[in-house]
């Protein structure tokens, strides 16, 4: 079943969606994970060079935290930490490409 949207639980709606995906680097995190990409924390670092690495654990953590990245932890020397998008952070990437497109067209 579809709801039904008034502006008032639009406008709750998207500001829900804000609070998850509000700050600098979660939308730029989420793109590197599309797809069904698995990264190394260091793999992130070196594909987001102008992230700090507390920035970097800041938003994963949250996204995390959310439900949209799941993080696999293998117990070895050295240890390895590998993120990916859950199913539902997946979803996310219809929306995004239409806002790539969206801005595109401003040009």
């Amino acid at each position: 079943m579809t709801k039904k949207w008034t502006p008032a639980s639009a406008a709750d709606g998207v500001e829900q969606v804000l609070k998850i995906l509000e700050g600098k680097w979660k939308l730029v995190i989420l793109f590197h994970l599309f797809g069904g990409q698995v990264k190394r924390f260091s793999e992130l670092e070196k594909a987001i060079p102008a992230i700090t690495q507390k920035m970097l654990i800041q938003q994963l953590r949250q996204l995390e935290a959310d439900g949209i990245v799941t993080r696999t932890i293998y117990h070895q020397v050295p240890p390895k930490v590998e993120y990916s998008l859950t199913d539902w952070g997946q979803e996310l990437c219809p929306a995004l490409d239409a806002l790539l497109k969206w801005a595109e067209n401003k040009k």
